[in-house]
């Protein structure tokens, strides 16, 4: 018997089956995973999206999508900073886990026709933006130039190296890479990813920028673009905060006059850049 339509009960988990686990770093971990047989497959998810991903037995908690594939495979990528995400970053090929969503807003991509883009992320903000990405070079025809700017505290907490280089290797598509701290050898940018910014070859007038990270490093990273050039309305932030329920009942992840799993993650710059600058926020 088939699971209920999981659209029609937004709150019921669909039992997914994980077919492989990638790790991406110490505590980082991208899970590909499918729907079980005898389970409705959730609506595709677009870039920036989420989903509520369920560790049976310990908890629930809220997931970027950072791979979707065209044979309803999912990607997510998790990081293992507490009970339930470390229980989600132990799975393995074969363990079940519960998918709800997609759930939010995405990132718009048809504000990209005819434009130069920047994709700018922080750490494990690269996992939201990677569908995006991905998106953005198979519609290559259709920007003037792609420039992405990659920050990580160690060059050991990058994630996706080898989409990296792939990435690089795309006529029309530029990846700059900046640690914080370089280890021995490394011959990469260092310091801050915003410092990065000055350095683009591109015209400001005609660029839209999508951004994700830690929101100190949005904050700075949006202000950053704007003194470049780009207008306020064309920069777009990925904003988190402590979901719950996913469909906007429970008041968890209130940010100002925003519930984020629902007027969100995805913003426009304008409707967060005077709530970013509440600290208490």
């Amino acid at each position: 018997m088939k699971l209920p339509d999981p659209q029609a009960a937004p709150m019921v988990p669909m039992r997914y089956r994980v077919i492989d686990q990638r790790r991406e770093t110490r505590d980082t971990v991208t899970l590909t995973s499918i729907p079980d047989a005898d389970v409705v497959a959730l609506d595709r998810a677009r870039p920036g999206q989420f989903h509520m991903l369920s560790a049976f037995g310990v908890g629930e908690v809220p997931i970027s999508v950072s791979g979707i594939g065209r044979d309803g495979s999912l990607e997510h990528t998790v990081r293992a900073v507490g009970g339930n995400t470390e229980a989600l970053n132990a799975l393995g090929a074969g363990d079940a886990v519960g998918v709800r969503g997609p759930f939010g807003t995405h990132w718009n991509v048809d504000r990209a026709a005819g434009m130069d883009v920047v994709v700018m992320a922080g750490g494990i903000g690269l996992a939201p933006l990677r569908p995006l990405i991905q998106l953005l070079i198979e519609q290559r025809d259709e920007n003037r130039s792609v420039q992405l700017l990659v920050g990580a505290r160690r060059s050991s907490e990058l994630c996706f190296t080898s989409d990296l280089a792939t990435w690089s290797a795309v006529p029309g598509v530029d990846v700059t890479v900046t640690v914080d701290s370089a280890p021995r050898g490394w011959d990469g940018h260092v310091g801050v990813v915003t410092n990065l910014v000055d350095g683009l070859d591109l015209d400001a007038g005609r660029t839209v920028a999508f951004v994700c990270g830690p929101e100190v490093m949005m904050r700075f990273s949006a202000r950053s673009l704007i003194d470049f050039g780009l207008r306020p309305e064309r920069v777009q932030l990925s904003a988190e905060r402590n979901m719950k329920c996913a469909i906007a009942h429970c008041g968890h992840c209130q940010y100002g006059p925003h519930l984020i799993c629902r007027d969100g993650p995805v913003f426009d710059y304008p409707e967060l850049a005077q709530l970013m600058e509440v600290r208490e926020l």
